[in-house]
């Protein structure tokens, strides 16, 4: 079965072509002189060349010069020049194709700080503009979701993540399109920072606490990274990459970079001042769920469902080591957590046996087939999934959350040095995907599938408050 598949990809390729710098099917382009193609489709051949290359800083949350190119009926509208992106059945009267365009071999404009378009690409675009710009995207209910018009919510949406400020002021919640900015205490909702990705997975505060970089995407769409300025609630950075969601945002020490975990199994990182792709990992065989840097940033440890925690050297993007034992069956099943003790080379992962585990991070003796050198302490596991892990400001102590089969969950506190249960946070009912800690140290903050946020104690586990993080409607609101 295995060789039919691959003959049959051949085949299909060979007939249809296919463009690997984006993963899409091919617009058919002809020779020079050659007849024009028969159709060029905007949702099929143009949409993936936008979302690559030009939504990163045109979207409805970064809308430079007034464009947003997120759908063909966009490209239509005007911009800040009074000129509309496209111009339907004149590609040289239309600034999308004259900005990609390299003018008496200059460099084109646009995309601006990256490398030209393929030529390939320039065609497909300006082949569909010539052809009338015919919008071919599938009908679905219009919904409009940008900083002025934030989602409407029924009913609390799950929550993949939460983060504090280093400050302890803010919490950061996820939501569907956006992120969400409460007060710490739970009394507030203080900003709603809408961006592109509909699912956002993770998310993380700078060290310094004046960015917040989120890791999401669209499912089998396109993945993205936002970078957030907290005081202003602009988004300074939004990159597209992959063809799938991202997961698992972590930041530098010093602030300078971000790393996150891709669906298309590979771990990469960015730096934060100028977008451009810094490193790039393709040793899991899996999605990479969650990222940490070491405390100096010179390694980069990554956890996958392909049931390992991989050590990649940041300079040179080079995979290291496996840091859990090889042994298969060592590890029973993938993981889907990582964080970093926040003095030492020593984290903290949790996946599906829902154990808890510390590892320090390089191994200081040849490697044995069946050992597991690196494993420093392992803790009282937890009914079904760890799907979030978390030091305290300290690394005295941790707080993981955990899943029971989608039905039930719980979330604990454990001391770091002797394995000893501090806690189990009180209130919880459902699975709990986020868990966080807040940095000086007095509460956690737990959330999941219910749609709720929990505060609690983080000594006693007692519950101290919980709240929707999201506005619901006015009818919902009125019947609870």
């Amino acid at each position: 079965m295995k060789v039919l598949w691959h003959w049959s990809l051949v085949v299909v390729l060979g007939v249809v072509g296919f463009d690997w710098s984006s993963g899409c099917p091919a617009a058919e382009v002809p020779a020079e002189g050659g007849a024009a193609p028969a159709k060029i489709s905007f949702w099929t051949n143009v949409r993936p060349i936008l979302q690559e290359h030009c939504q990163g800083c045109h979207q409805p949350a970064k809308p430079l010069g007034g464009l947003v190119l997120t759908s063909a009926n966009d490209l239509l509208k005007r911009g800040e020049s009074g000129e509309p992106g496209v111009v339907a059945g004149k590609p040289d009267e239309s600034p999308l194709v004259q900005q990609v365009t390299a003018p008496d071999g200059q460099p084109p404009a646009m995309p601006k700080g990256s490398a030209p378009l393929a030529a390939a690409d320039v065609a497909t675009l300006r082949g569909w503009v010539e052809q009338g710009a015919v919008d071919d995207s599938p009908t679905r209910e219009a919904v409009d979701v940008d900083q002025t018009h934030p989602p409407v919510y029924q009913l609390p949406p799950v929550i993949a993540a939460l983060d504090y400020s280093p400050d302890s002021q803010l919490l950061a919640v996820t939501g569907y399109h956006e992120i969400l900015l409460h007060k710490a205490d739970g009394s507030e909702l203080v900003a709603r920072l809408v961006g592109l990705a509909e699912r956002v997975q993770s998310l993380a505060f700078s060290p310094d606490g004046k960015l917040l970089a989120a890791a999401g995407g669209s499912p089998g769409r396109f993945g993205e990274l936002q970078i957030w300025d907290v005081a202003s609630r602009e988004l300074k950075l939004s990159k597209l990459v992959t063809y799938d969601t991202m997961y698992g945002v972590s930041w530098s020490p010093d602030g300078t970079r971000v790393a996150v975990g891709c669906g298309d199994n590979t771990l990469r990182a960015f730096d934060v001042a100028s977008g451009k792709q810094i490193l790039f990992q393709g040793a899991h065989g899996d999605w990479v769920l969650d990222t940490v840097f070491s405390t100096d940033a010179s390694h980069l440890v990554s956890v996958s469902r392909d049931r390992s925690v991989k050590l990649t050297e940041v300079a040179t993007e080079r995979f290291v080591d496996n840091i859990t034992s090889i042994t298969p069956g060592a590890l029973k099943g993938g993981l889907l957590t990582v964080d970093r003790h926040p003095t030492k080379d020593e984290v903290v992962i949790g996946g599906a046996d829902g154990t808890p585990k510390i590892y320090q991070l390089y191994r200081t003796k040849p490697r044995q087939i069946g050992d597991d050198f690196n494993l420093i302490r392992q803790f009282e596991p937890l009914p079904g999934r760890i799907f979030s892990a978390e030091f305290n400001a300290d690394g005295s102590r941790f707080v993981v959350g955990a899943s029971d089969r989608g039905t039930s969950g719980e979330a604990r506190v454990y001391q770091t040095d002797d394995g000893q249960l501090v806690c189990r946070l009180e209130g919880e009912r459902g699975p709990v995907y986020a868990v966080a800690f807040r940095p000086d140290g007095q509460q956690v903050a737990s959330a999941g599938f219910e749609g709720l946020v929990r505060l609690n104690d983080a000594a006693t586990g007692k519950l101290i408050k919980e709240f929707v993080a999201v506005p619901l409607t006015t009818a919902v609101a009125a019947g609870k």
